[in-house]
């Protein structure tokens, strides 16, 4: 992260006035693993917090949090636990790619990142934001940016005055191949900004 940094502060200037107004930022890190993507459905368009004390209900409701049990446990069940009935299906075709052998989660640590992208893309429910999330919080990617989330788009659009997603994606250029340490820098602003807690 340190190269990263030492490379951003040369690239572009807003990185160092951040560090100026708001300190450095952190990188985050989940576990790999089935229940990081459960998470990560569950994050999808709702606050880190609500998706958190879902899957928190859900955990303790499927203390043995494998596949094949979220597999059998009932929608209904699902729903008790504060899911949708869409995020349901979505956490049971991933666990049912897991059982029949088209997903082997282990395997994309030693992959290509556009590989991994090409494997989860196709599992129902796991889009861009979620692959770009895995990726650079569980596989250590240096060079994501994930212009389908919120916070990253609006930062941009505060400090650089730039307004579409491909104006973005051009400007982002200059960042590689450190886009996702980019990211923790817009990310850190957007939140401490905001006076809200880090909560990855």
């Amino acid at each position: 992260m340190k190269q990263g940094i030492d490379y951003l502060l040369n690239a572009d200037v807003i990185f160092e006035k951040i560090i100026q107004e708001y300190g450095m930022p952190t990188q985050p890190k989940k576990p790999q693993g089935f229940e990081t993507l459960v998470l990560l459905i569950l994050e999808q368009q709702v606050s880190i917090d609500s998706a958190k004390a879902t899957f928190l209900r859900l955990k303790k409701a499927i203390p043995e949090f494998h596949p094949e049990n979220l597999i059998l446990f009932p929608d209904e069940d699902f729903r008790a636990c504060g899911v949708s009935r869409q995020k349901t299906k979505y956490i049971k075709a991933l666990a049912e790619a897991i059982l029949s052998k088209e997903l082997d989660l282990k395997s994309l640590a030693y992959k290509d990142a556009e590989i991994v992208r090409q494997e989860l893309i196709r599992i129902k429910g796991i889009g861009n934001w979620t692959i770009d999330i895995y990726l650079m919080f569980c596989l250590n990617s240096m060079d994501i940016i994930p212009l389908g989330d919120i916070a990253v788009v609006n930062t941009m659009r505060e400090l650089l005055d730039i307004h579409t997603k491909e104006e973005m994606q051009i400007y982002a250029q200059k960042w590689k191949p450190y886009r996702s340490v980019a990211t923790y820098f817009l990310w850190h602003y957007y939140l401490q900004k905001r006076g809200r807690k880090i909560a990855y």
